[in-house]
């Protein structure tokens, strides 16, 4: 390898439950169809979620998730709110991040490539390009470059770094 070539990134080892990533990926997928094809979602075919998230079935066709975006454990999206009588669409937009435990409120919208954090109570729209976290959530950054699943640009590089030094 010559000086001026980019060494390549070194991964963590898969670990616990990131062993069984193959069957966990079928379960999603199943998941996935399950709720698109009976409950009338729109989850696109590259967005993630772990299995404990939790989507809205009171108004289903109102839950849209974008593509390479992922929603983490526990996390749940509503669609309506019966003490006001909204039963309204809830939006995330693509390469986005949604942190454990967040609430996502009926009629919200997640701009493309945000990040919300973890235990965050979204109550109004975020624009494109930023990261939440709160409750009520707010704007801790804008202009973020995130790549698919909200990953940000230089969590490769601070990977790598953990691997070598032995940590990862």
């Amino acid at each position: 390898m010559t000086g001026h070539q980019a060494r390549p990134y070194r991964k963590a080892r898969a670990r616990g439950l990131n062993r069984l990533r193959a069957l966990r990926r079928v379960l999603v997928d199943m998941k996935r169809w399950y709720l698109n094809r009976f409950w009338g979602m729109d989850i696109h075919p590259t967005a993630e979620f772990s299995l404990s998230a939790k989507f809205d079935r009171t108004f289903p066709k109102g839950v849209h998730v974008g593509a390479r975006s992922y929603v983490a454990f526990e996390a749940r999206i509503l669609t309506h709110d019966r003490t006001r009588g909204l039963y309204v669409h809830t939006r995330i937009g693509e390469n986005c991040f949604i942190g454990g435990r967040s609430l996502i409120l009926p009629g919200v919208e997640i701009g493309d490539n945000c990040v919300v954090g973890a235990g965050s109570v979204v109550t109004k729209s975020v624009p494109p390009r930023s990261v939440v976290a709160g409750n009520p959530a707010r704007i801790l950054k804008r202009d973020i470059d995130v790549g698919p699943y909200g990953r940000f640009a230089d969590a490769d590089a601070t990977e790598n770094a953990l691997v070598e030094k032995g940590e990862a």
